[in-house]
């Protein structure tokens, strides 16, 4: 019989998260481009749901502050869910 250790268990949830995170984006992809049109499907994908990276994405596109961008990004999630 095989023990899996802590760290091997946290693992396999992480990349179930990561995993449920990435197929649900795939789906808000749409979404979001509707939300955000000057940001591009493809980048958009690779964002892949990180509302850091999505956050930097709007702040540069529509030249507005992180403070603005982290709010629309945090209601998007928010409604998008």
């Amino acid at each position: 019989m095989r023990l899996i250790t802590q760290q091997q268990q946290q693992q396999q949830q992480s990349t179930h998260t990561n995993d449920e995170i990435k197929s649900k984006w795939k789906k808000q992809v749409g979404a979001a481009k509707t939300t955000w049109s000057k940001l591009t499907e493809g980048e958009l994908t690779k964002v892949v749901g990180h509302q850091t990276k999505l956050t930097g994405l709007v702040q540069e596109r529509y030249a507005i502050t992180r403070e603005d961008a982290e709010k629309q990004v945090k209601k998007f999630f928010a409604q998008n869910k």
